[in-house]
């Protein structure tokens, strides 16, 4: 009688195994940027996302109707874009409980999220969500290697695994198309690049950032590629004795290359005299910290070696670009 009830207590157990596999199967596991493992049971249903570039991710993705809060500053300049893709922005409608600088925990929670997408380094804000039972997805982005890490995290935590290799395979293509012609070219003869950040003429890059890689990629020289630092205020000496020989900017709502231009101090600079200095357009369109990296690489390969890439059609190539990242064409405003 007991080898019976031992044989149908194996039996049910067994069972019990086999119905309980499939939910076992789908729980998802992922690490975040602070070494943190992420468990879910099940795709992220309900997502508080509170950096832009990592919503941006979750609309490629196609999970835009799983966010239900976002950052303050998507209301803001990149608001055009979103409100073309998204009525619930456009109306205004989706809660904005913070940004990477500030969270309203109260307001997060009251979302009741089963995600939240945050800065890194907002230890505190996570601690206190993580203690809520919250899980929390930390981002802090470096290099464009940590975009496609991001992007395919954000495909797992959302059950959008496929899509999220399918545009990272997009763009590494189209940023090999660019970049293997680049490539080409003889150091010697790759023009020296300053980046200049919006927050300040001597605001800059170096070595080891987003920027070092996107200026290596299309065929330039950062000047300041020796010094170690994502972020990096020089003095104007420096930069005089650098000379570069084309300058970027970043998006600037305040200021345009020919307030460079006419600016006296940066006169005597090699880009200057030849004109080559060139910025950005709005943040959306070549966000550093997203998957439309490639067309940074494509504008600043155009004006590095505009003769070599002189068929390129950057409106084209932009129209394409968010039409295959986003599933469809996307309407925003430029400032030029």
């Amino acid at each position: 009688m007991l080898q019976k009830m031992t044989f149908f207590g194996s039996l049910l157990f067994a069972l019990w195994g086999c119905a309980r596999a499939p939910g076992f199967a789908e729980e998802i596991r992922v690490t975040d940027f602070r070494g943190k493992e992420i468990h879910l049971d099940r795709p992220a249903q309900r997502i508080v996302c509170l950096i832009e570039s990592a919503l941006s991710g979750l609309y490629m993705l196609g999970a835009e109707n799983r966010v239900v809060g976002v950052s303050t500053n998507i209301y803001q300049t990149v608001f055009p874009y979103y409100a073309s893709m998204d009525r619930r922005i456009q109306k205004r409608e989706l809660p904005t409980p913070g940004n990477w600088d500030f969270v309203n925990l109260e307001s997060v929670i009251a979302l009741r999220p089963d995600l939240v997408v945050i800065w890194a380094k907002q230890s505190e804000s996570i601690a206190v969500l993580e203690e809520r039972g919250i899980p929390v997805f930390g981002i802090f982005l470096n290099r464009k290697e940590d975009v496609y890490r991001a992007v395919r995290s954000l495909g797992r935590l959302t059950g959008t695994g496929r899509r999220a290799d399918e545009i990272i395979h997009y763009t590494q293509e189209e940023i090999a198309r660019f970049a293997g012609k680049a490539e080409k070219i003889p150091f010697s003869q790759r023009p020296r690049v300053y980046y200049m950040w919006a927050q300040g003429n001597l605001e800059t890059s170096c070595g080891g950032s987003t920027v070092d890689d996107l200026i290596s990629l299309a065929g330039g020289r950062n000047v300041c590629a020796s010094l170690p630092q994502e972020h990096a205020v020089v003095s104007l000496e420096k930069i005089l004795t650098w000379n570069p020989e084309v300058i970027v900017m970043w998006y600037n709502e305040r200021k345009d290359p020919q307030d460079v231009l006419k600016d006296p101090q940066w006169r005597s600079l090699r880009a200057v005299r030849d004109r080559r200095v060139h910025e950005f357009p709005e943040v959306f369109l070549c966000d550093l910290w997203t998957l439309k990296f490639q067309h940074a690489v494509k504008m600043v390969a155009r004006w590095c070696h505009s003769a070599l890439f002189a068929d390129v059609d950057l409106e084209k190539e932009k129209g394409r670009m968010l039409e295959f990242l986003y599933g469809h064409k996307i309407r925003g405003s430029s400032k030029r």
